[in-house]
Order: C-alpha cells, then structure tokens, then sequence
C-alpha cells in the first residue's frame, strides 16, 4: 500500500474564503461520513456499487459507469491519513478495474471510472501505475472523439441502434481526464480534444435559458446537428436536473483548465437556471420541466453535483459573485444532510437519501446512488476547506 500524502484544512483556498461556522458545521458533518463509511465499507469491501436496494448497495460490474465513485469517496477519506484500510479496498477496487480496460472497453464515462480511482491514487500518493492506467483511459478516452462534428461520441453500438452520432452531457464531467493527461505528458492534444468537446456543448447543449439537452445526434460523417432525445428526462425539451448539474460543474471545470471565458458563462447561466427552479428545501426534482401532475421525485445526487460545481465557481469568480454561489452551494449540502441523510438510519448504507437515477427507464427511484453520495462528500470536503482536488 502506497504512503497518503496528507492534505491540510484552510478557511482559504483558491481565493474561496469560508466561514467559521461553516468549517464548524462541515466538520461535523465529515466526522458522520467518515464514520458511516467506515462501517459500511466492512460489507461493500471491493465491489461496483450503484445503488442502494433495500438498505444495501449493489455490485454492478467493473465497466459500469459508476465505478469509480465508490474508490472516489474512499480516497478523499484517506487522503487525510490514518485510514489505511480504506485505502486499501480503493487501491483493490483500481486493480480490478485493469479488466476493461485492457479489454479496451472504455467509453465515454472513462473519466468518471478512472479519475475517481487512479487518478485520484496517483494524485494522493504519486504512484506510477496508477498515472499509467490514467493515461491508457484517457487515450481510449480520446479515441472516440468525432471530428467533424466535435464531439465525443456515447456509448457502443447495439445489435439495432448505431450510436456513431450520439453524444450526451455527461460527457462534459469526464473531461478533466483528458486536461490532465495534457498536464502530464506536455501534449496538448489532449487538451484539444476536450475543449473542442466543451465548445460543442455550449454550442449545443445548453439552452439560452440555461437548461440543458441530456442527448444529442449528430452526422457522424458531416458533424450536423439532427435532432435530440429525452435521454433520463422527461421530454427532449424538458430540463433534467442532473444534466443541469453535469454542465454547471463541466463547464466551471473546462474554465478552470483553459481559462476560456465562453465555458465561465456557459456555467453562470446553467448556475443561475438551475437555482432559479429549485424548490423551497434547496434539493432539486428529477426534471425541472416535469408536469406537476405527473410523478416528480427529487433527485438529490443532481443536487450534491451542483452544489460542488458552485463551489469551484465561487472560487474562480469576484468576491462579490462568490459569496452568491458559494451561499447556494452551503443551502443544497445543508438540506441534504439535514432532510436526507441517513445518520439516524443505520440499517441503510447510503449516505444520502431520494436519488433518481433513470425514472423513465423505471430504474432506481428515490434511493440512495453511489454518485450522490459521492459527490455529497466531495461537497462536504470543500465546504470545510480541504485541498484535495481530484478533477
């Protein structure tokens, strides 16, 4: 097992200047984490979690696009020492994710498997393999990216279905994979294919009023846009929360690598729709265009994303807007920990309750998910001013 270079709290970081009382606040709310994750990790051990069916994670397998979250949430644990056996099961949990990718599986979700797991090692502890395996993604990562149209493209074929010309918003979180792998090889091209890719998402993907498309056609042999589908939204037009949330934080996450202010406005507009639309406890429904009549379950994973896009907004805008974000970041967290967390609930393994995963695939609905659990420690970890960046 590698040695954790430790990480240190500050109540500044990259300009983001964090109260006392929320340091207070964050601090106990990690110490709940770090204790619930030490007990459930005992049982989750080395596996794929999902999530959570009955109280209790899935496993799912090792290309699935969720893999990485779980080592995710390990690392960020152990990055601050004294948790060697957490460490552990996520340096376990790399090794077992050799298996797609050396069957070069990989696909558009590659950044969300490998910057979670061996980035996030390497990043942590230096270690070698783990940045090698974190190039090979990023290669394969790369080698889907369509360029007469721009983009990188979704998913394999199926049996009916040639996706060739598809492409989703997701993809727009995965693309720190591709900006470091420029950082670390001193080659741009990398760098080149994912800011051509978040251009595209601007261009296409966000609406003017700062919703988003989750899915996208295009030509692949001429690069035209043809048309768009609902994906996990409602309607094609409508405006599915986590997708808000994906490009908030993609696009905060392509500034900050690229310093392009086209991608800095992209994500204050999809900043300003998406709070614009939540509701009063601050924790967003599946889709923001869902007929009231119909069934609207929250989705508290696309809260916890946003709210960590935020807070990297906050750091990288004036003073005076940061305050603004950095407030409504504090808002979401607070709610979620405070409506649903399941401290109180030791039967149940997630961290946080009400995600939705696929409502009009019927999957997964209000329950626990491994990303917003992910992404609601993440939040937590920034919100008490910890240093440790794994994107």
């Amino acid at each position: 097992m590698s040695e954790v270079i430790p990480t240190q709290q500050t109540q500044q970081t990259r300009g983001l200047v964090i109260s006392e009382s929320t340091l207070e606040w964050a601090d106990g709310a990690w110490q709940q984490i770090v204790n619930k994750v030490e007990k459930t990790s005992k049982r989750i051990g080395v596996s794929f979690p999902h999530a959570s069916v009955s109280g209790v994670y899935d496993n799912m397998r090792p290309s699935w696009w969720t893999a990485g979250f779980w080592p995710g949430i390990l690392w960020q644990i152990a990055a601050e020492g004294n948790h060697p056996a957490l460490q552990e099961i996520a340096e376990q949990i790399e090794e077992k994710l050799d298996e797609p990718l050396y069957a070069l599986t990989v696909h558009h979700d590659a950044g969300f498997i490998w910057t979670l797991s061996a980035l996030a090692n390497y990043r942590v502890t230096g270690n070698e393999r783990s940045k090698q395996r974190g190039l090979m993604a990023a290669a394969q990562l790369a080698s889907r990216f369509n360029l007469k149209g721009s983009f990188i493209r979704a998913w394999h074929d199926t049996e009916k279905i040639n996706r060739a010309g598809w492409s989703i918003i997701d993809t727009v979180m995965n693309l720190p994979l591709l900006y470091w792998a420029s950082e670390v090889t001193e080659d741009p091209r990398f760098r080149h294919i994912a800011a051509a890719h978040a251009e595209t998402v601007v261009e296409h993907f966000l609406r003017p009023d700062g919703s988003s498309y989750h899915i996208l056609e295009f030509n692949p042999e001429s690069g035209e846009k043809i048309g768009a589908m609902a994906g996990q939204g409602y309607a094609e037009e409508s405006a599915w929360a986590r997708g808000s949330a994906w490009m908030i934080y993609g696009l905060t996450l392509s500034f900050h690598y690229t310093g392009d202010n086209k991608f800095l406005t992209g994500a204050k507009r999809a900043a300003h729709f998406f709070l614009a639309n939540l509701p009063e406890d601050h924790v967003p429904h599946w889709d923001f265009r869902a007929p009231d009549a119909g069934e609207k379950p929250r989705d508290t994973s696309a809260g916890a994303c946003a709210a960590c896009g935020l807070i990297e907004l906050a750091k990288i805008v004036p003073q005076a807007e940061a305050s603004f974000y950095l407030r409504a970041a504090e808002q979401i967290v607070r709610s979620l920990y405070e409506n649903y967390g399941t401290w109180d609930i030791p039967e149940e393994e997630g961290l946080i309750l009400s995600g939705t995963s696929n409502l009009p695939g019927g999957v997964h609905i209000d329950t626990p998910l491994i990303y917003g659990d992910y992404f609601f420690v993440e939040a937590v970890s920034k919100l008490r001013g910890a240093v440790l960046q794994l994107w």
